[in-house]
């Protein structure tokens, strides 16, 4: 099987970090990390993935400091993977994907899981990009100055 290509040299801010979370499975368990689940056995049962493909992925996240491994909270044998703040900091990426979802590919009235607030129980407001003065940008509203 060919070696993936990897980004690490790259100057793009989206590419390096695709190295990391580019793979849908990865996002998944990210996603699931946010929504209570720790454990492996959690994150195996809710996804259905095989085992040695979410031991790698997991791997990979505590390799590149997304989740820690912690002892159990219960005081079990197990051990835990949680969020660090470089992995809380996706909540805004993992927000914006679950909303482009929600807007491109459900048909009206199809049912769907919903980001809410947890104090309010209201849906969480659409992300929007804006300039340092507050103005809502669009593509066109942007560009990137390469080094």
């Amino acid at each position: 099987m060919p070696k993936r290509t990897t980004h690490e040299d790259s100057v793009c801010p989206l590419a390096r970090p695709l190295d990391v979370v580019g793979d849908g499975w990865t996002l998944l368990i990210v996603r699931d990390a946010f929504d209570g689940l720790r454990r492996f056995g959690q994150f195996q049962r809710n996804l259905g993935l095989a085992k040695n493909i979410l031991s790698a992925r997991l791997a990979n996240l505590v390799a590149t400091g997304v989740f820690e491994p912690v002892p159990a909270a219960d005081g079990s044998p197990y051990q835990e993977y949680v969020l660090t703040e470089k992995g809380r900091a996706l909540f805004p990426v993992v927000t914006a994907l679950r909303q482009w979802g929600d807007a491109w590919f459900f048909e009206d009235g199809e049912p769907r899981a919903r980001l809410v607030d947890r104090s309010a129980g209201e849906p969480v407001a659409v992300l929007e990009v804006r300039s340092a003065d507050g103005r809502v940008l669009g593509p066109e509203d942007a560009e990137v100055l390469l080094p």
